[in-house]
């Protein structure tokens, strides 16, 4: 046991060594003394590797003795998956390496023998932006033959659009045209991921375990490093932060109402960086929960069962299940139990586009309204979908602002016939008074980082929240006094009410913390123009900017993102006196430098 370290010192140990050993660990506690077991016993066993190397033959090729794990992830998930899947197949001694999509040597991918992908899919059927060469290259032409490599493929994606989880349903198919087997068959995880992720991991390590297990006294022998210790914070175990400020930055008369909000982090251990994200637990409006069980006739209070767990009702509804986002599996069990033939239609794969409307305009409470059904509280509950985080991008350096936090978030509340409407998390964030708490952790986003040269110059794409990042971009680059050039590029509907930290841009540009700042108010002239209009306005200098080596960023809607992609790609071209294809080539170069990043959502 850890905690004898006090009482039974080595006893060839000199009397200062126990001293110093008894000062070291001297209140770390129990759970400090096992971590610290932990790290004294990989160090020990990484010296006992080392010595050792100079006797042991490297292995002609360590793919045949080593799982890949790749994943491509745009908010998170395909990469806390692709984690745990490492972490299981090294607590049972497997070699594994684990890479972010873009950072796969594509060169490598003839001689793989054992690969796990676990990937995303957004919007329309794309690839999240850090996966989008990985999956161009194993689509195109140059793909190589695979017939000895073995893989399995865990696709995550949301079924109510009509492109469920096609990446991982494309990859899967390319992999075996390509001559590969499967180690275990393709997953497609809707939006209660751990329901297929979790039969998909113990099932996929079982089959790597089998594959491999010939060859893993033969590997080849790399040193072994300590695992850093667990964040204490997770998505898993939350913090609950302190509110510090909420304030509305939005004109009180203007049509939206948008705020800032600043939450404690002190004493936490939590750090990010510029381009990362808060994840935040919401809980639903307490209003909309009640008008939920009165309208379906249950008792909040009601013990209901649910996979093991037992809570009242009313907290199952709150805090655990969704009921401002519509999702297919339920809005299938609603039609089947109300015997609705519309319904039924709008499932239908040719009614794609009703379906997107439906879910992205109505509720929960509405469909429950206009197509009523007899539910007990057990079968409400196993029909929702499990309550998610929402991830807020953080608007704040810390070098700036120290142990805190700061967003910028848009208060999702409006009237209908039947009542109020809310999101979740924005109403949840928008009406908590100071020194109310928020469930926290910090969601890296290692895509969306800042330049590590700062005397790089960056162009800054954010309308609307989507300049929140930006905040936190420009004060990270004041606090560390990058000589580097910084443009932003912010829109909105009106100047009056919209301009989001006007005073903040204004005083940075007077300041020369910021050396351009060009915007787009939609709805304040004649004719609408938006930030593409900006860009095109400024190709010129945009392009001069890249071919000098700047930084390109794009924050904001994902329709939003695609429509300055297009702006750029057109730019590019132009300015090029090339063709479209050659355009894409620059930008997909640019990605691949890591010189033009997208945060879209």
């Amino acid at each position: 046991m850890p905690s004898a370290l006090h009482t039974l010192p080595h006893p060839a140990w000199p009397e200062d060594r126990v001293a110093l050993l008894t000062r070291l660990t001297e209140g770390l506690g129990d759970d400090g003394l096992w971590w610290l077991s932990g790290y004294a016993a990989g160090l020990a066993q990484r010296s006992s590797v080392i010595s050792q190397l100079a006797a042991v033959p490297v292995a002609e090729s360590q793919a045949s003795a080593r799982l890949s794990i790749v994943y491509g992830s745009q908010t998170g998930n395909a990469k806390r998956i692709a984690e745990r899947l490492v972490q299981q197949a090294e607590a049972i001694g497997l070699s594994v390496r684990l890479l972010r999509a873009d950072a796969y040597p594509l060169r490598e991918l003839k001689d793989e023998r054992y690969l796990a992908i676990v990937i995303s899919t957004q919007g329309d059927g794309d690839p999240s932006d850090d996966a989008r060469g990985f999956v161009e290259h194993l689509l195109g032409k140059r793909a190589p033959e695979l017939r000895r490599l073995q893989f399995s493929v865990l696709g995550l994606g949301d079924s109510s659009y009509p492109q469920f989880c096609a990446i991982g349903r494309r990859l899967d198919a390319r992999l075996a045209e390509l001559g590969g087997t499967r180690l275990h068959a393709r997953g497609d995880a809707d939006l209660d991921i751990e329901t297929v992720a979790d039969p998909w991991l113990a099932q996929t390590l079982e089959a790597a375990k089998t594959a491999l297990k010939s060859q893993v006294h033969s590997a080849t022998i790399t040193p072994l490093r300590p695992l850093p210790a667990a964040p204490v914070w997770s998505r898993e175990q939350p913090f609950a932060a302190e509110v510090l400020g909420n304030q509305r930055i939005t004109a009180r008369d203007g049509a939206k109402d948008i705020r800032h909000i600043e939450l404690a982090l002190q004493g936490t251990g939590l750090t990010y960086e510029p381009g990362d994200a808060l994840g935040i637990w919401p809980r639903n409006p307490a209003q909309l929960v009640e008008s939920t069980l009165d309208l379906l006739h249950l008792d909040g209070d009601a013990e209901v069962t649910h996979t093991g767990r037992q809570l009242p009702l009313r907290a199952w509804l709150g805090e655990h299940r969704e009921l401002t986002r519509l999702a297919r599996p339920f809005i299938a069990i609603l039609a089947e139990r109300a015997q609705s033939p519309d319904l039924n239609r709008l499932l239908a794969p040719d009614n794609a586009a009703a379906f997107a409307s439906l879910i992205a305009s109505q509720q929960v409470i509405d469909l429950l309204q206009r197509y009523p059904a007899d539910w007990t509280g057990e079968e409400l509950v196993a029909a929702l979908r499990p309550l998610a985080p929402r991830l807020y991008s953080i608007a704040s350096s810390r070098k700036s602002v120290g142990d805190e936090a700061h967003l910028t978030v848009a208060h999702l509340a409006y009237p209908t016939e039947s009542g109020w409407r809310w999101g979740a998390a924005s109403h949840h964030l928008a009406t908590a008074a100071e020194g109310a708490t928020h469930r926290v952790y910090i969601e890296s986003n290692e895509r969306f980082r800042l330049p590590a040269d700062p005397t790089r110059d960056v162009i800054m794409i954010g309308p609307g929240t989507g300049v929140a990042p930006f905040r936190g971009f420009v004060q990270e680059r004041t606090a560390i006094g990058a000589s580097g050039r910084n443009w932003l590029l912010f829109g909105n509907p009106h100047m009056r009410s919209d301009f989001l930290y006007q005073l903040e841009w204004q005083r940075a540009r007077r300041d020369g913390r910021l050396h351009r700042l060009d915007v787009a108010f939609s709805r304040d002239g004649a004719s609408k123009t938006y930030v593409q209009h900006r860009l095109h306005e400024n190709a010129r200098e945009l392009f001069a900017w890249l071919e000098s080596g700047a930084h390109l960023y794009v924050c904001g809607a994902i329709a939003m993102g695609k429509d300055v992609h297009a702006s750029l790609l057109q730019i590019v071209a132009e300015q090029r006196g090339g063709k479209s294809e050659a355009a894409a080539d620059y930008l997909d170069n640019l990605q691949r430098q890591g010189r033009y990043a997208r945060d879209t959502y």
